[in-house]
């Protein structure tokens, strides 16, 4: 399968309104996550839409504060498809963001009422297992010191984890949810370690 026009032009989108951002705690482009992501779904399989709104997946809840309008500028451009994969990705759209705890109840809870194989649950699974993946990466090299740069610090981030890897066994089961649920053992396996 080869992609459109349209994957170049969120490749282009993406790129442009998240291009002053950068990872948390590092200087690190946040337009790294992104393609990591996309990379991630397209590998699994994913449509062209999935790969898009992997490309797209935080802009609402990154961007609505200098783009007021961007949710009618992905529907516009990529289609009410893509919008909604975003949609289900965001767990805040309001500023200031809710608190950081009853957000992620919020989109665990969420979560629980996606059908199983809605498109936006690969996406979603994508996303979590890179935020893992460079949480198990980071914390290697800077060990407890990592958990200062998460508003939920170890155990909220953790517990949260938990979480997301549980639901993500029944609702997206496969090859992606088993290497999320062994990179938090992994990381699990270090902090005890550690302690």
């Amino acid at each position: 399968m080869s992609y459109s026009e349209r994957f170049d032009k969120a490749l282009t989108f993406a790129a442009r309104i998240h291009r002053d951002q950068v990872r948390r705690g590092s200087l690190v482009p946040y337009v790294n996550h992104l393609l990591a992501v996309a990379a991630i779904v397209g590998e699994a399989g994913g449509t062209e839409d999935q790969v898009i709104g992997a490309l797209l997946h935080d802009a609402i809840e990154d961007c609505i504060g200098e783009i007021p309008d961007i949710r009618e500028q992905i529907a516009q451009r990529f289609g009410e498809g893509v919008l909604q994969i975003v949609e289900a990705c965001t767990d805040a759209d309001t500023l200031p963001k809710p608190p950081w705890r009853s957000r992620k109840e919020v989109f665990l809870a969420h979560l629980q009422t996606t059908p199983p194989g809605a498109p936006a649950l690969l996406v979603s699974l994508a996303d979590k297992l890179h935020n893992a993946d460079a949480i198990l990466r980071d914390y290697r090299q800077v060990g407890e010191a990592l958990w200062e740069r998460f508003n939920g610090k170890r155990e909220g981030t953790l517990w949260y984890y938990t979480q997301l890897s549980e639901s993500f066994k029944t609702l997206q089961p496969g090859p992606l949810a088993e290497e999320l649920a062994s990179t938090l053992r992994t990381i699990r396996e270090l902090v005890a370690g550690k302690s």
